[in-house]
């Protein structure tokens, strides 16, 4: 098979995303590759059909052994043959998951970085074949990234010890250019093929909420949205029990995750928020890496994390299935102080230190910035966006009054200039108010001429302008332990008058409103349905299918098998297993309602989409009625002849005339008939294993279409 068609018989999709063809042929073309993609941009795709095409078996580094089995239970969900070795298993269990390997059981084994120290482990790996060793979040292998594990150095040891070198896959979502460069060198990739696809979630809002009253705030949050899962981060373990003890006391049914607490206790926390028993866990950072809980529809920060790096890995966690989801910050100075406090108890070397502040000084920058937040995010990872505006973060969609204060701008970096560049924010404010703090009078601010210019103003007001000046780079603040404000060459477009600056008025704000689904009523009993088959299989409900996957068969709603394939994250694997106890229900809720497709989705499935462009199988369907072949249309076009197959089935259920009885030779289509009729089913692998190698899926789905249509 090819890797489309990999993608579609086992995956359920028809195109790869961006990025991902690119990487799976440069692996399968035996060369190094560094994919920096978005969470839930499908990263493990890109080792995972290498991995079923390749002969061998695949290795999967992944940092945290907790997760390996709901990563393992997916791949098998799609008929993958895969497992994990780790510390969770017995002795013996190890030992006979490594001799099935040996056997040639399974294609890939994931494995934490410490398992890679273990002389059994080596003795193993030499007399298996290696094609390729996938790093998922390869980042935690550079000192300087957010997440520095110092096991993931033990790989490149490992890799240096086989007696050949396999390929070498890296992975991670977020790194800055200086951690590609370690992530490159440290692993010793050659010549690596790098995809960097960008950053941007266009699916997740983004808000910066200056707040006093947190708890309020979040409890507000979830009274609005009962039914949504989420995750709220704080960042101290007392934080989080008391948060979690505020909203259990409320009636909300909500777990607590951090590192005081025994294994036990973690695991079955993290167990009953993956399987929807509890919706909300309140936890600190040690909670989530890697977490492919699909439907978490937000992440609060009760507290500003250190850098952007981790907020934004962990504000990722929430949309991996693409739906609108919303990432909240709760910003509070007092922040700033916690997270300095704790650089400085953890950090011990001077010059990490050093690089812990500059990056914290990018996260209060974000906080305060009225810039779009997303543009923010993304210069960050040296990604720029096309527009000034997403218009889908809070500062894009701020509808406050905006206030000049260009003036006060002024008297403050007038104040800076007159105080030699020496001093913090809050003593700067202090002179500007005109405070008689034994400190300013010791140091004789008081004489300064700019003392006492803005007593109309509270130090918080005073010091929330001087934090937005930094923010847009008109002030700049130095890195260490106790910063200084300093001037920057646009700060004399402030005082030549060249440049205004505006603040956002404060007012009570509500909270983003989210697309629901059409059948709603009908959604709710598909995720019954779910949650009944995961509970028997003892797997994630969202390893049986996304919420995404469930709200497009409830926006859609397929009348028939074919149909039902064309659901994104549905192929025949996951079709033949589930798919028609969902089909039933979804069948019964339409004779039972009289619904049908909306009409504005009707509309979509037009030749032309939202944007003007013709839809990719429209483009298959015009070359066949011009009297082309599925093979020469997939040679034109660039595309395996699967795709082109699917594209024609798409047209043939929108209405479209296809002429089935010609597509297959009369041999074949005797041979495939003649094993359907015995073994008395459409499903395409029972058919296909009593079928010679040169009868491909393809063939067999061509003899099922020409016998159902023609």
């Amino acid at each position: 098979m090819k890797a489309e068609a990999v993608l579609q018989e086992y995956f359920g999709f028809e195109e790869f995303r961006s990025g991902q063809k690119e990487l799976i042929e440069g692996a399968l073309g035996r060369r190094d590759v560094l994919g920096i993609m978005p969470t839930s941009g499908g990263k493990s795709l890109c080792y995972q059909i290498p991995a079923l095409l390749l002969d061998g078996i695949t290795l999967v580094i992944s940092p945290l052994i907790s997760l390996m089995k709901d990563q393992v239970d997916a791949l098998n969900e799609f008929g993958i043959p895969a497992t994990f070795i780790n510390s969770t298993l017995s002795i013996k269990e190890q030992n006979l998951r490594i001799d099935e390997s040996i056997k040639g059981k399974y294609k890939l084994i994931y494995i934490a970085p410490e398992r890679l120290n273990s002389e059994i482990f080596l003795n193993f790996a030499r007399k298996v074949k290696i094609p390729l060793v996938a790093v998922d979040e390869a980042h935690c292998i550079s000192q300087w990234g957010h997440d520095f594990r110092p096991s993931y150095r033990e790989i490149p040891k490992f890799i240096s010890s086989l007696d050949y070198r396999p390929v070498i896959g890296a992975f991670t979502a977020t790194a800055t250019e200086e951690i590609v460069e370690d992530i490159c060198k440290i692993l010793n990739l050659n010549n690596p093929l790098k995809i960097i696809t960008g950053f941007d979630r266009p699916n997740l809002y983004f808000e910066v909420k200056k707040s006093s009253d947190k708890k309020s705030f979040i409890l507000n949050y979830l009274e609005k949205s009962p039914e949504e899962s989420g995750i709220i981060y704080c960042a101290t373990r007392k934080e989080v029990e008391s948060v979690g003890n505020f909203l259990s006391e409320r009636g909300f049914n909500v777990g607590i995750y951090h590192a005081g607490l025994t294994n036990e206790e973690r695991k079955k926390t993290q167990e009953d928020f993956i399987y929807d028993k509890i919706l909300v866990i309140v936890a600190t950072n040690a909670f989530g890496m890697g977490i492919d809980k699909s439907n978490v529809r937000f992440v609060i920060h009760h507290n500003m994390p250190q850098n952007i790096e981790a907020y934004y890995q962990e504000a990722g966690r929430a949309g991996r299935d693409g739906e609108k989801s919303d990432c909240i910050l709760l910003y509070s100075p007092q922040d700033v102080i916690k997270q300095k406090y704790l650089i400085e108890q953890s950090i011990y070397n001077p010059k990490r230190q050093e690089v812990s502040y500059k990056n914290l000084q990018h996260m209060i920058d974000y906080c305060h910035t009225r810039g779009c937040l997303r543009g923010r995010l993304l210069n960050y990872f040296g990604e720029e966006m096309e527009n000034e505006n997403c218009n889908f973060c809070s500062n894009c969609l701020d509808d406050r009054e905006l206030k000049d204060i260009s003036l006060e701008a002024k008297k403050i970096i007038s104040c800076v200039y007159r105080m030699e560049q020496r001093y913090g924010t809050t003593m700067v404010a202090k002179v500007l108010m005109g405070s008689r703090d034994k400190r300013i009078l010791e140091f004789g601010l008081d004489k300064l001429s700019t003392y006492g210019i803005m007593d109309e103003y509270t130090e918080k007001v005073i010091k929330d302008m001087i934090l937005l000046l930094i923010a847009d780079g008109y002030l700049h603040m130095t890195e260490g332990k106790f910063p200084v404000v300093q001037l920057t060459p646009k700060s004399m477009e402030i005082l030549k008058g060249e440049k205004k600056v505006y603040q956002r008025v404060e007012k009570e704000e509500e909270l983003p409103k989210r697309d629901l689904p059409i059948h709603g009523e009908l959604f709710k009993e598909l995720r019954g349905i779910r949650m009944e088959i995961a509970m028997k299989k003892s797997v994630p409900p969202y390893v049986i299918f996304s919420d995404s996957t469930l709200r497009e068969m409830c926006t859609y709603l397929p009348e028939n098998k074919e149909e039902m394939l064309t659901m994104k994250g549905i192929g025949n694997v996951k079709y033949e297993r589930y798919g028609e106890i969902f089909l039933d229900a979804i069948l019964e809720y339409r004779e039972k309602t009289g619904s049908d497709a909306p009409k504005k989705l009707k509309k979509d499935n037009s030749a032309k989409s939202n944007s003007g462009k013709i839809k990719s199988h429209e483009i298959s369907y015009n070359l066949y009625i011009e009297g082309k072949s599925i093979e020469e249309i997939a040679k034109e076009r660039n595309l395996v002849e699967e795709t082109i197959f699917n594209h024609l089935v798409k047209c043939q259920n929108e209405g479209k005339k296809v002429d089935w009885s010609n597509m297959v030779d009369e041999s074949i289509e005797k041979q495939v008939l003649e094993v359907v009729d015995e073994v008395g089913s459409s499903y395409l692998k029972p058919i296909k294993e009593k079928l010679p190698d040169s009868i491909s899926y393809l063939d067999i789905k061509k003899v099922l279409y020409k016998r159902t249509y023609s």
